[in-house]
């Protein structure tokens, strides 16, 4: 049952939208369903809720419902907003849920404390599948020429040795509640970090908040950020990091590794950037993160896309048309590795020049060191 599930509901008011985030906890499952209606007048909501144990067929009472605002997509109470509304609208104070789930998709219904009620049957996110993504084959050489030829800045790259999705750390993990992520895993995270940094973070500030999460993410704990690079050349040394030359010499024709694409001009010209990590709604965002601690960022020319999503590349290919593309991919030879990581080297693109320090260094070494 935990993960992402997303889809529409029916109601007599006429349905919507509704994203439903749940985590397994080790005796219950817990969560939260965003509500979103098809008609804008009613108000969207937020539905906190925990299971009594962790079978698949439940019933539970929510442990609250709340309103959405519209204006700043903030989880508030029904008092501080309802004259944004007709006045004969009325809002729950919680519902009484049935679900059941086998494996492959998610069925809920409710009625709540005023009579209203509804339903939805919720597939599964196709995030741990393979990619769909046509991507492009082509040589190191023919990659080096393709993308000298693209405007400098306006696009973001990714390297993964593996043709999966896209798909956030956190996200890979199985889980999918970002308000436990901030309320429980960031609040000790913070408590932890406060002693190996000299900054001490204030999170209630969001660039603060940002750069704070970049850092964790850098570091190796899974958030719903995204790595991406400026360089097409650090994004094809990540595709290759974890293939030894042993493994490329063996490898066959067909395997490859992985160069996502991604035009971010046009996607921020096209689409409201929310950098608000408990966002009720569907988004993807570009974040430009203040590099606090964080001696990665600027060698690895990073970027970071936020995210509510777990697949993040069906998301993007929805909002594509016949003539506006956002998202591509290249795919290179696997067993074009000890070319591809010389030449790099040449540029100066080894562990030890992107990630400062003594791990780095000892990766960039073994790496050159063992090479045969």
């Amino acid at each position: 049952m935990n993960g992402q599930w997303l889809g529409s509901f029916s109601d007599p008011e006429g349905g919507g939208t509704i994203l439903v985030n749940i985590d397994e906890r080790e005796t219950y499952y817990q969560g939260v369903a965003y509500t979103h209606p098809s008609d804008h007048a009613l108000p969207s909501a937020a539905a906190f809720f925990k299971t009594e144990n962790k079978d698949t067929k439940c019933k539970f009472r929510t442990l609250g419902l709340q309103p959405i605002d519209p204006a700043t997509s903030a989880i508030i109470s029904w008092e501080a907003i309802k004259d944004k509304y007709d006045k004969n609208i009325v809002f729950s104070k919680h519902a009484d849920v049935t679900v059941s789930c086998d494996g492959a998709a998610l069925t809920l219904s409710w009625g709540t404390d005023q009579g209203f009620t509804g339903n939805c049957v919720l597939p599964r996110s196709k995030a741990g599948e393979p990619s769909e993504l046509d991507a492009e084959q082509r040589d190191w050489d023919g990659f080096k020429k393709y993308v000298s030829a693209l405007k400098g800045k306006r696009y973001l790259f990714r390297g993964q040795g593996k043709p999966y999705r896209l798909r956030t750390s956190f996200h890979r993990t199985g889980r999918a509640d970002l308000w436990r992520f901030r309320n429980e895993d960031v609040e000790v995270l913070r408590k932890h970090l406060s002693a190996k940094t000299k900054h001490v973070f204030n999170l209630e500030i969001p660039d603060e908040f940002g750069a704070f999460l970049n850092l964790i993410q850098h570091h190796g704990y899974p958030t719903p950020l995204l790595d991406w690079t400026l360089s097409p050349f650090v994004a094809a040394f990540f595709a290759y990091r974890r293939i030894s030359n042993g493994d490329a010499a063996k490898a066959g024709p067909n395997e490859r590794v992985r160069i996502f694409v991604f035009d971010q001009e046009q996607w921020k010209a096209d689409f409201q950037q929310i950098l608000l990590l408990l966002f009720p709604g569907q988004h993807l965002s570009i974040g430009e993160f203040l590099a606090i601690e964080n001696e990665r960022m600027i060698p690895q020319q990073a970027a970071s896309t936020v995210t509510s999503l777990d697949d993040i590349e069906s998301y993007i290919k929805s909002k594509e048309t016949e003539t506006k593309k956002y998202l591509w991919a290249i795919d290179l030879p696997v067993h074009e590795r000890r070319e591809v990581v010389r030449e790099l080297r040449y540029m100066g693109i080894t562990a030890g020049s992107l990630f400062p320090g003594l791990d780095g260094a000892c990766e960039e070494l073994t790496d050159r060191n063992f090479e045969i």
